[in-house]
């Protein structure tokens, strides 16, 4: 299927490695160009490389969207290289898993403040193109009880903020739409090192989903990907669930 992105232009915010990084490559493939940031330099030169293989024009800058001001910046030099936005995706995370107030401190300024900096930079640009896409990568854990506090909360707002600007920009032609990706393992990521770390954890995690196993992020990206292109043109306001039936609620 073409999804009708080639040309398109995209934002990944984390974009260097894991779910980020296979959201750029799905974009990629899909013949869109791509701007990432991350705050690894390292990690952030190999995607780079594996994006240019695309064939597509490549944007890959380090960038602690935690910054306001390094955000900015990143922000307003895609929009100069690129011309126009068609697509956000406001990927990155803290990650920060316990209950202190540094880790608050740090899942509001990064997962939530960092997507809502970077979605009230874009809108202009979109509205002035004549319309975009903006999505948002939650997690599971904003959709039930059960996570560490300050990460399943602030996960939670996103979801709400995504749902209540699907509504804004609805008329300005903007999509806006959210992803809750249950437990994802990949090299280098959570999951492999909790596997390792605390196998009796990582097990129940494992039972828990119907599927019987964990994700992979190549399955979340092509998800994403389908998402923002025009094949998907009447799901507003969606958080869509990917998670192999991680998450059995109702709603």
């Amino acid at each position: 299927m073409d999804l009708g992105l080639k040309g398109k232009n995209a934002i990944v915010t984390g974009g260097s490695k894991g779910i980020g990084r296979s959201i750029a490559l799905n974009l990629a493939q899909e013949g869109a160009n791509v701007a990432i940031c991350a705050r690894g330099k390292e990690d952030l030169e190999k995607a780079e490389k594996e994006l240019l293989e695309k064939d597509v024009k490549v944007i890959a800058l380090t960038c602690d969207v935690g910054n306001a001001d390094q955000l900015d910046d990143f922000l307003d030099q895609v929009k100069d290289q690129f011309g126009t936005i068609d697509i956000l995706v406001n990927n990155v995370s803290a990650l920060s898993l316990g209950d202190d107030f540094s880790d608050w401190k740090s899942s509001i300024n990064v997962d939530l403040l960092g997507s809502v900096r970077g979605t009230r930079k874009v809108i202009p640009w979109m509205i002035e193109a004549g319309g975009g896409n903006i999505l948002f990568i939650s997690s599971g854990s904003g959709l039930e009880a059960g996570s560490p506090p300050a990460y399943a909360a602030v996960k939670a707002a996103i979801i709400s903020y995504s749902k209540t600007m699907a509504i804004q920009l609805a008329p300005k032609n903007i999509r806006v739409n959210t992803l809750a990706p249950g437990s994802v393992e990949f090299p280098g990521g959570l999951w492999e090192q909790t596997k390792t770390e605390n196998p009796p954890f990582y097990d129940m995690i494992l039972n828990m989903i119907p599927s019987g196993r964990l994700g992979t992020p190549d399955e979340i990206g092509k998800v994403a990907t389908f998402i923002v292109s025009p094949c998907a043109s009447w799901v507003v306001g969606t958080c869509l669930a990917v998670d192999g039936g991680q998450h059995k609620a109702n709603l």
